[in-house]
């Protein structure tokens, strides 16, 4: 076998193994309906798990984080199993930041949660969050584009997406990269809330893909 076609054979393989546990390294957004950045945030109205509504127009006034989530997806681990999600959760709410997670996976798919399967899932991890959401017919994921999990989003006070994209630059499921990574959500802000403008307001989102119905 030649050099080429070895090389060609390795990444046939990692694009099928890829496919196989629905994981998106990195994740272009393309939906022509998604959010838009410097844009007003779409709204939406999504169930809690503490089976209260949440309204995105009720947090007018304060800085917003979108995570998507899926408790099964090992970049998802890698964030909460190494407590580094939970911590970014508490410094950014004690800042006043409301951080909302959302899951989109259909029911029947990878990841469904029902609303008491979203508050054990907090309670046993010991999530941070400002609330956890349902979005199981993903029409508030496929509003904003979401492409997987996580992907993260940061709104500002006005109601303005300041950002969109990968929690940060390593698109690794290895907790021990993160440490060296840098974050994009808390640099976007660090830097708002200092009345700078967000250096990288986008970025490829990674992890794997959302389980949406049509998925």
């Amino acid at each position: 076998m030649t050099s080429n076609n070895h090389m060609r054979t390795i990444i046939f393989t990692a694009l099928c193994l890829g496919a196989l546990l629905g994981i998106t390294v990195s994740a272009q957004n393309t939906s022509a309906t998604s959010a838009t950045i410097g844009q007003p945030a779409p709204d939406f109205t999504l169930q809690g798990s503490n089976g209260k509504p949440h309204s995105l127009a009720d947090y007018k006034g304060k800085f917003v984080v979108l995570e998507w989530t899926n408790p099964n997806c090992p970049f998802v681990h890698k964030f909460y199993d190494s407590n580094t999600m939970q911590g970014l959760q508490t410094t950014e709410t004690a800042k006043g930041v409301v951080w909302l997670r959302i899951n989109s996976s259909a029911e029947g798919h990878d990841g469904y949660q029902t609303a008491a399967d979203l508050a054990a899932y907090a309670k046993e991890h010991h999530v941070a969050a400002t609330g956890s959401l349902i979005d199981s017919d993903g029409q508030v994921g496929h509003m904003y584009g979401a492409r997987t999990t996580p992907h993260m989003f940061v709104i500002n006070p006005k109601g303005v997406l300041i950002y969109a994209g990968g929690i940060d630059n390593t698109p690794s499921p290895d907790p021990a990269t993160i440490a060296t990574a840098t974050n994009y959500v808390t640099a976007a802000l660090d830097e708002a809330m200092a009345g700078k403008p967000v250096t990288t307001p986008t970025a490829p989102p990674y992890g794997c893909s959302v389980k949406y119905a049509s998925n």
